[in-house]
């Protein structure tokens, strides 16, 4: 069937734009509701091909050229099951816009449900195990990483920050819906792990620490990476089989957790062939 607009919104009071703000601010919101924004075609695309279902979509004629109109009804046209699409003044939707150049498309998404048992890992698995990840930033960084190695999945313990907050979708470029993502308690990853075979490389400083590219990791990997502050905890670190880093040659002695993870993914990807 055709995808058109149904409605216009001109006022920032309706209901409709006072809950996208909501969804937009408060993680609490999100999770109640099961609902989370993407902005941008780009990112909202790549949503819908990875199987991600649109609730809704929200977009505004004097940001958005012709060229991004006709994508649009391209992406949803012929479904059974298209979303509703509002289209919105310029002050409405500057208002709930949350990035900067926007291309004039909101849409909110159903947050994908997912959990250890919903994974299926391949025979040599690679996966990035992430403690207590905090920025948003960095996570959707990593998540990039994640989706351009590939990894087989991205497991989160104990998460302080919410894995499908805008910002995060934003920074990763919608790579979070590309790429296997779980957060599960610590311990709940750590027995998975075990279960599966899939050895543990944490990633630490630390005296017994090996230079990670002295490491051999051919077999099912899980790369274990600490938070931005303290890295991993000592508990964390101890349930890992080996302790590996990245040699620092200068002055700092430390990188920023998203850089540390992707030289460690590489040097995985590149031992493999």
């Amino acid at each position: 069937m055709p995808f058109a607009p149904s409605d216009r919104l001109s006022s920032p009071q309706n209901l409709r734009i006072k809950q996208l703000l909501r969804l937009q601010q408060k993680s609490a919101e999100r999770r109640a509701l099961g609902l989370t924004l993407v902005e941008g075609l780009r990112e909202l695309t790549i949503a819908v091909e990875a199987g991600v279902a649109v609730a809704a979509v929200y977009s505004c004629a004097e940001l958005a050229d012709e060229t991004g109109q006709q994508d649009l009804q391209k992406l949803f046209s012929g479904l059974d099951s298209a979303p509703e699409w509002f289209e919105v003044t310029r002050p409405v939707f500057e208002k709930v816009a949350y990035r900067e150049g926007s291309d004039g498309l909101l849409a909110v998404l159903r947050t994908p449900a997912r959990s250890l048992a919903d994974l299926r890992l391949p025979e040599n698995p690679l996966v990035i195990v992430l403690e207590a990840v905090e920025k948003p930033g960095n996570l959707g960084a990593i998540l990039r990483t994640a989706d351009a190695a590939p990894v087989d999945a991205v497991l989160i313990g104990d998460p302080r920050t919410d894995l499908f907050n805008p910002n995060v979708i934003r920074a990763s470029i919608g790579c979070v819906f590309t790429v296997p993502t779980v957060a599960a308690p610590v311990a709940d990853i750590l027995a998975f792990l075990r279960e599966k075979g899939i050895r543990t490389y944490a990633a630490a400083l630390a005296p017994d620490a090996r230079d990670y590219t002295a490491c051999d990791l051919r077999g099912p990997t899980a790369l274990v990476m600490g938070t931005e502050a303290d890295g991993l905890t000592p508990q964390l670190r101890a349930a890992c089989d080996e302790t590996i880093i990245v040699p620092m040659r200068g002055r700092i002695d430390s990188l920023n957790v998203s850089v540390a993870t992707a030289v460690l993914t590489f040097e995985a990807v590149r031992q493999r062939g």
